[in-house]
C-alpha cells in the first residue's frame, strides 16, 4: 500500500463532496478579491468605526505592504496569494422590523440543525448578528 501524501489529501479535499454538514445558501454582500486601502476603507465604512480606527488600519495596512515574509527553517508552503482572497463577506442587512414569519425557512431550519432555540435566534438579533425578531 502506497503512503498517504499532502498531495492525496489536496486533490480528495479538491474533488469529493463536502459530508459533514450542510450549505444555506444566504444573500451576501461580498466585497471583490484584493486588498488595497480602498477595500480597507470600505471594511472600516461597513463597520461604521470612527475615523481615527480607518487611519489606524490604513497605516498598519501600509506597514504590512512593507514587510517581507519570513523564510522559516524546515517549513515549506506555497506563499499565499493575499491578492486573491475576499476580504468582507457578510449576508445581506434585513429589515429590522421582520417578524419570524418572514424569516427564510431555510435559515429557521440552518438554525435548528445548529440547535439554536428562537430564543437564541432573538437574542442574537438584540446583539446585531441575528435575522429575526
Amino acid at each position: 500500500m502506497s503512503k498517504y501524501t499532502e498531495d492525496d489529501l489536496k486533490i480528495e479535499l479538491e474533488t469529493k463532496e463536502y459530508e459533514y454538514g450542510f450549505y444555506t445558501d444566504l444573500k451576501s454582500e461580498t466585497f471583490p478579491i484584493g486588498l488595497n486601502e480602498d477595500i480597507v476603507r470600505a471594511i472600516s465604512l461597513k463597520k461604521e468605526e470612527p475615523e481615527w480606527m480607518t487611519n489606524w488600519r490604513i497605516e498598519a495596512f501600509r506597514a504590512w505592504q512593507e514587510m517581507i515574509e519570513p523564510e522559516w527553517a524546515n517549513v515549506n508552503y506555497p506563499k499565499p496569494d493575499f491578492q486573491a482572497i475576499s476580504y468582507y463577506s457578510a449576508p445581506k442587512a434585513v429589515d429590522p422590523n421582520k417578524t419570524l414569519d418572514d424569516v427564510d425557512p431555510e435559515l429557521l431550519e440552518m438554525y435548528k440543525k445548529l440547535g439554536i432555540s428562537i430564543d437564541e435566534q432573538k437574542n442574537d438579533e438584540q446583539r446585531g448578528n441575528g435575522y429575526c425578531r
